[in-house]
Parts: C-alpha cells; structure tokens; sequence
C-alpha cells in the first residue's frame, strides 16, 4: 500500500485495513486497502464522512474539530476506492478498468464492521460524491444507518451532469502527453493534460455570481487568471494521476442507486430509503442543481430541503466558505436534534 508523495500531502492520522480478495461489481477480485482517518474513537455514537472527487481524507474535515457539529462523536473519515489513498489505479496495477459506488460501500462496510467493530451508524454525511455515496449507504444497509446527508449531491447523476464531466474528462485524455492512456509506459507525467483539466473543471465548480463580484480577490488572487492557474490547474497536475480521475469520473458518470435494486428502479429506490435525510444543495450549484434535489426528496419518505443560499457554487457544500459552513453545521444539528455551540 502507498499514499500519495507529492510535496504538501497530509498525511497525518491516517490508517490503512487491508481487505483480501474484495470482490468488485465488475466481478473482478482483488486484495485492496482502504484508508481512513478516525476522529474521538471513544464517542458513543458513529459518524461516517467519505471523500469527494479531488477530495483527500485531510481534506475532508468539515464537520470534524472542536467547532463542529460532531465533535462529540467518533467520526470516521474514509477515502473511497480510487482517491489515491485507498486501493486506486495509481497504486495498484492490477485495479479494474471501472469502479461502481456500490464497491466503495461495501469495502466502508467492512472496514466499520470486520476491522472498527462498529455495528451502527447515527449518519452519513457527505458532499458531492460523497453525498452519492451517502444514498448508496441508505439503500444498500438500510438498517445500519440512521440519518443521511448528502450536500450538493444527488441519488441518480443528471444527464447534464455527465455532459459537464465529459468537458474535463475530454481535455484529458486527448491531450498530447497522456498518449492515449500510455504515458505510464513511456514514463511522462501527463501535466498538461492535467492542468487542462483542472482550467475546464474550474468554472463550474463555482457560480457565476461568484466571478462578477470577485471573490477570488477575498482569496488573495489580483486576478482570476491566478485563481485558475494557483486552485485548479496545479492541484491536479500536483496531486493527481489521471487515470485515478478518470476512473472516479466514470464512477460519478454513472451514479444511480437504482443499480442496487434488482428492477433498477431509481425512484423506488429513492421511496425505499428508510433512513431519515437532510437533503442540501447549494442555490447556485451548476452541475448538482436545488432543482434535481427538491424532485428527489418529494419521492422521500423521510426527506427533507434545505438549500444553502450562497454564491459559491458547488463548493458551498464542501466547506470552501466559513458562512456556509456554520450555517449547514447549525442545519445539522436541528436535523439530528443536536446541540451545536460556536
């Protein structure tokens, strides 16, 4: 097993459970490893928070510390399978060529059941990605989970939301130094190719009202140019390798918790979830939109909206603004009957 070495790489508190002979949806079947970070092991009640796309187990602590909504409880934060911590293709060269979210889940659920001896959890909580997965534990272990939220995620991934990830995946993969997926074997490092993927990502994962008021400058950036070139175009040529992107891509491509029914039915899916869960969009959210979120929790038993009223995008959801933060922190707590002190 190997975690990322890029120069900045946390790598602090992080563990390893190794799983042999994990069988993935594809029917492949490999020894893999997941990673995790676990927080306050001696809390009574267990909270798990999986990683997102581009997201790393010490980036994902938003509702972890002192100041956060489950600082009482064990939180355990998870990398889901090809982040790069977890078994991934950078790591493992005998990965799958594809990876279902239902493989993610079942390996979280050993690594709680067989290794943490956890036997329940109060929630799920998780943005983006991590908010689809959130909606995979719901359906998949229906009595292992208690409350579930998903911010600035859905249970079934949009068409438009594929076509907006084809734009990334694209400027990838026909870049000249992937070499049609080789670049390994001639032993390049695809930057170009990377940092073309991060330029294309970048103006979606944020709003547009975000860009004219300019609040990168609040960032420190005098101009966008530096924004993009700074946050987007060399965290992915730094810290990623394409072919981990690309395989968490289509994963997300393909996001549907219909796929873990027999009859394939998303929406009875959705009528299924017998988990109580707190549904939270960002207003201004391109690709994960408040619209494909309040359809999905009118087919909720359970469900309910709150939608994060903010200009910053997608990102709102995954603690890019403190405001935004405390306020999904406070939502939280109201949910799950919690206290929640500043």
């Amino acid at each position: 097993m190997s975690l990322p070495t890029y120069d900045g790489y946390d790598s602090t508190g992080i563990e390893h459970y190794s799983i042999p002979s994990f069988k993935f949806a594809s029917g492949d079947s490999l020894d893999i490893h997941v990673a995790y970070r676990s927080f306050n092991p001696s809390g009574v009640k267990t909270v798990i928070i999986p990683t997102c796309f581009g997201g790393r187990i010490n980036d994902t602590l938003t509702f972890t510390g002192e100041n956060g909504v489950f600082a009482s409880y064990h939180v355990i934060v998870v990398a889901m399978l090809g982040n790069g911590e977890s078994s991934s293709p950078s790591n493992e060269s005998k990965f799958p060529e594809s990876l279902d979210y239902q493989d993610c889940i079942n390996a979280q659920y050993q690594l709680l059941t067989k290794h943490l001896g956890i036997k329940e959890l109060e929630a799920v909580v998780g943005f983006s990605m991590a908010g689809q997965q959130a909606y995979y534990w719901a359906c998949m272990y229906p009595n292992f989970v208690r409350y579930v939220v998903p911010t600035c995620g859905s249970a079934k991934t949009s068409v438009h939301n594929y076509a907006f990830v084809e734009g990334p995946k694209a400027a990838l993969t026909n870049s000249i130094d992937y070499q049609d997926g080789a670049y390994r074997t001639k032993g390049i490092k695809p930057s170009r190719g990377l940092r073309a993927f991060g330029r294309t990502y970048c103006p979606w994962a944020l709003s547009a009202a975000w860009f004219r008021e300019g609040c990168y400058q609040d960032l420190g950036y005098k101009n966008v140019e530096g924004f993009i070139q700074t946050e987007w175009e060399e965290k992915f040529e730094k810290g990623w390798d394409a072919e981990d992107l690309l395989i968490l891509a289509r994963m997300w491509q393909a996001g549907d918790i219909g796929k873990t029914r027999t009859d394939s039915d998303y929406l009875r899916a959705l009528k299924s979830i017998e988990a109580k869960v707190l549904v939270m969009p960002s207003r201004t959210d391109t690709y994960f939109p408040p619209e494909d979120s309040e359809n999905e929790v009118s087919y909720l038993e359970h469900g309910e909206l709150a939608v994060i009223e903010t200009v910053w995008g997608h990102m709102a959801g995954g603690g890019a603004n403190p405001k935004d933060t405390e306020w999904m922190n406070d939502r939280i707590a109201r949910f799950m009957n919690l206290k929640h002190h500043d």
